[in-house]
Parts: C-alpha cells; sequence; structure tokens
C-alpha cells in the first residue's frame, strides 16, 4: 500500500469536506482508490487532523484492551472501523487481525510475547544435573542419547562427504564434456 503524507491526506479531505466534488471524483482526480479517501475522510472526523498523521512508533496494547476490543466487536454489530473509532484506533485492520487470531487460538493469541530468538537449551548444564542425579534410568538414557547423537553427526558427515564428492564428479563430467565439445567443433 502507498504511503501519503499528511499534507496530501488532508488537502483531499478539506476538498471533500467543502463539497467541491465527490469521493469517487476526488480520488480519481487524484490517482487513488476511492475507500483510501472514504476511510481518511471517517478518520479525520473522528479524530481531527491528528488521524490523518501516521505515525511512526508501534503502538503496544496490553492484553486487556485487546481482549475488551475483540469482546467489543464479536458483542456488538458494529464494524471493525466502528470499533477501532470507539476505542480511539485510527487503524481497523488491526482489530481484524484481532478478532482472526482470536478466533483461531483463543485468547492466548492475544497475549503479548517475547520477541527476539528463543534461547537454547544448555546442553552441558542439563547432562551435569543429568549425571549428578542418583537415577540409573536417566543415566542409561543419557547415555542412550549420547551414542545416538554421536551416530547422527557421522552420518551426517558421511553424507555431507558423499555430496561433496559427487559434486566434484558432476563438476570433472561437465568439464570432460565441454573440452570434448570444443575438439569436436575444431576438428569440424
Amino acid at each position: 500500500m502507498a504511503k501519503y503524507s499528511f499534507e496530501f491526506k488532508l488537502k483531499l479531505v478539506n476538498e471533500y469536506e467543502n463539497g467541491q466534488e465527490g469521493l469517487r471524483g476526488i480520488a480519481k482526480r487524484y490517482g487513488i482508490h476511492h475507500h483510501n479517501l472514504e476511510k481518511w475522510v471517517a478518520i479525520y472526523r473522528q479524530h481531527g487532523k491528528e488521524g490523518l498523521v501516521r505515525s511512526r512508533q508501534n503502538q503496544a496494547y496490553t492484553f486487556e484492551f485487546k481482549f475488551h476490543v475483540v469482546e467489543l466487536y464479536l458483542t456488538s454489530e458494529l464494524s471493525y472501523q466502528d470499533v477501532a473509532f470507539q476505542v480511539g484506533m485510527t487503524n481497523p485492520s488491526q482489530v481484524a487481525k484481532w478478532v482472526m487470531d482470536y478466533r483461531a487460538a483463543g485468547p492466548e493469541a492475544l497475549k503479548p510475547r517475547k520477541k527476539g530468538r528463543r534461547k537454547s537449551m544448555d546442553k552441558d548444564k542439563i547432562i551435569r544435573e543429568i549425571e549428578e542425579s542418583d537415577s540409573d534410568e536417566q543415566k542409561e538414557l543419557l547415555k542412550q542419547l549420547q551414542e545416538e547423537n554421536l551416530k547422527l553427526r557421522i552420518e551426517n558427515a558421511f553424507l555431507k562427504e558423499s555430496r561433496r564428492l559427487r559434486l566434484e564428479e558432476e563438476a570433472l563430467l561437465n568439464e570432460l564434456r565441454e573440452s570434448s565439445t570444443v575438439s569436436e567443433e575444431n576438428s569440424n
């Protein structure tokens, strides 16, 4: 979606509000879709000029707020845009996303999640804990896992090496084919 400047949006909204032309006529003259202009007019009427300013920062919403917004949408017959305006938001598509997430996974989908990569397991710590425990079953399990791990590493190394050799062989065959076609062309 194209990003439009605040001045551009305000100019078009003012033209519409002054009754100079209809939504479709203004939109066509400026080469935008009339739904965009319709949305800008609604935001302007609800929030004033500040609603047309594009926010450069992400707004963080609490779980309670998201849940309230989703409940409001599901229990009323309001559109996403009407719900967004009612709770002071300018982005109805965010409400739509929350509702879809809620329908797919329930309230858990609205809870905030940690950002970034997950921490990997501290393997050494886990091994030390198992070795220090008194359970023979855990020690046996650890031994089996270590043996399986070693087998998988060997298999992985073997597969990598066989792939490398196959690629080298293919490269040599291609080189031989190219040299034979060049020598055939030269002999003709």
